[in-house]
């Protein structure tokens, strides 16, 4: 949703400096009327979880969950902090580019994106391709109370909170198994079921790594790579997920928390990179700086919010190839 937000704004088509109402006038109600499309990107919009009760299955439902985040009340004063809008920010961005091109955004990423790369990557599975999908395998269960991550540990034990609203207020989509079902594979849901392999993550990136073209398809031009590639908000607690994050405008920008969860609250990349973890550790980045595109796709899920520990092996095998380098200790890796 974020490379296809930057594609309009490539073209002139999106201001980052706008209001999200210039596109979405709807969007302003009860006081997000301020809002602007950089906030949006940048997690700081105030809309992390939808308060009003869901019904199964509601997120497969896209006018439904865009009038409810239409309508709501922002979870804090929108610019004033930032938290992961860990299953909205597609619906937000994705409503941004419906606006203004006209399609859907899972159409717009396969007419500009997917086809034009020839990558298999859907977002809105065709049915005949379903058997072609893994079903994903949950993360085995942590070891003791102590491992389990702040943002699970609360959202469990306070229903209410921020984090029970992300996991308990999903329509049922972060319960085990339910992603897994021909309407959800089949819906547009971009925070959550964008379904690829990894040399379709890859290959989504690869331009974004070579200054925004490969093989005459044009994502982004130069402008705009470097913007999409520039760290946006930091935050020592994110106030979603509940350790320090780093984002840029739509993608995740590295961040070292070996010190807050260890290797599954971290994304250890070089500090040029930009890209996105999905939840249980996929991975999908380009570097620019390196020339490097790469993909990583799991169906066995691990624990954090940020890479599992196979990914980040071989995140740290392709570095190491490169020649570069990290401290003593690991973390965000260096030329």
């Amino acid at each position: 949703a974020a490379l296809c937000a930057h594609m309009l704004v490539s073209r002139g088509l999106l201001d980052l400096d706008a209001l999200v109402t210039d596109y979405w006038p709807e969007f302003g109600k009860n006081g997000k009327d301020a809002v602007t499309v950089r906030m949006l990107l940048s997690h700081q919009a105030g809309l992390a979880a939808i308060r009003e009760p869901l019904p199964e299955g509601a997120l497969t439902d896209w006018d439904l969950v865009c009038g409810l985040l239409a309508d709501q009340e922002p979870l804090w004063e929108p610019g004033t902090r930032n938290g992961y809008h860990a299953l909205t920010f597609g619906h937000l961005a994705g409503e941004l580019v419906r606006r203004i091109d006209g399609r859907s955004l899972g159409a717009f990423f396969r007419d500009e994106v997917a086809a034009p790369l020839g990558i298999d990557f859907w977002i809105g599975l065709p049915a005949e391709h379903d058997a072609r999908v893994a079903p994903t395998i949950p993360a085995d269960p942590p070891a003791s109370e102590a491992d389990v991550p702040a943002f699970f540990a609360k959202a469990m034990t306070e229903p209410t909170s921020l984090q029970g609203l992300v996991v308990m207020n999903s329509g049922g989509l972060m319960m085990p198994g339910a992603i897994d079902t021909r309407e959800v594979y089949g819906a547009e849901i971009p925070a959550a079921n964008g379904i690829s392999n990894g040399r379709g993550l890859a290959g989504m990136y690869r331009p974004l790594a070579l200054g925004g073209t490969f093989d005459n398809v044009t994502l982004v031009d130069e402008a705009t790579l470097a913007a999409m590639g520039r760290v946006e908000v930091a935050t020592a607690r994110d106030a979603t997920i509940l350790y320090p994050t780093r984002f840029g405008l739509g993608f995740m920008k590295p961040i070292d928390n070996l010190a807050h969860g260890g290797v599954e609250n971290s994304v250890l990349l070089a500090e040029e990179a930009f890209g996105h973890c999905g939840m249980g550790g996929s991975l999908g980045f380009a570097d620019p700086k390196a020339r490097l595109s790469l993909g990583y796709t799991m169906n066995k899920q691990g624990g954090g919010l940020g890479m599992n520990h196979r990914g980040q092996a071989l995140v740290d095998a392709v570095y190491r190839t490169l020649g570069y380098r990290q401290a003593d200790g690991g973390g965000i890796w260096f030329a």
